[in-house]
C-alpha cells in the first residue's frame, strides 16, 4: 500500500487584537504517506449522529505523524480534489500492535465551494 501527499491547515492563537478577540494563526503542514477511504456506513452514521456531519472519507495518518489535526481543514489533491474539515478527534491504536505504518484514523467532512 502507498499512501499520497496532503495539506493539513492546523488553527492556533497567538494573541488578542484591540478588541480582545484571539489572533487566530493559520499554518499549512505538508504530510506524506497518508491513506484515503471511504467511510463505512458506521462511521457516517456515527459522527451524523454526534456531531451533525456526513463523513466523505476516512483518512489513515501515519504512526510517526505528531499534527494535531483536532478542527484542522485539509486540502486532498486529486481525485479527491477539495477542502475538508476534520471531524471530531483522530482515533488511534496502540503502534505496536498495529503491522502496517498507519495508526490513526481521521474523518473528514466536504466543505462547500
Amino acid at each position: 500500500m502507498k499512501g499520497i501527499t496532503i495539506t493539513l491547515i492546523t488553527k492556533s492563537e497567538n494573541g488578542v487584537d484591540d478588541f480582545n478577540q484571539p489572533i487566530v494563526e493559520e499554518t499549512e503542514v505538508i504530510v506524506k504517506d497518508v491513506l484515503v477511504g471511504e467511510p463505512t456506513s458506521t462511521d457516517i452514521e456515527n459522527n451524523l449522529t454526534a456531531y451533525g456531519k456526513k463523513t466523505a472519507y476516512t483518512l489513515g495518518i501515519p504512526k510517526k505523524d505528531t499534527n494535531d489535526w483536532t478542527d484542522g481543514v485539509v486540502i486532498l489533491p486529486e481525485p479527491f480534489s477539495g477542502r475538508y474539515n476534520v471531524i471530531g478527534r483522530p482515533t488511534a491504536g496502540i503502534e505496536e500492535n498495529i503491522p502496517l505504518r498507519w495508526n490513526k484514523k481521521v474523518h473528514l467532512e466536504r466543505l462547500e465551494g
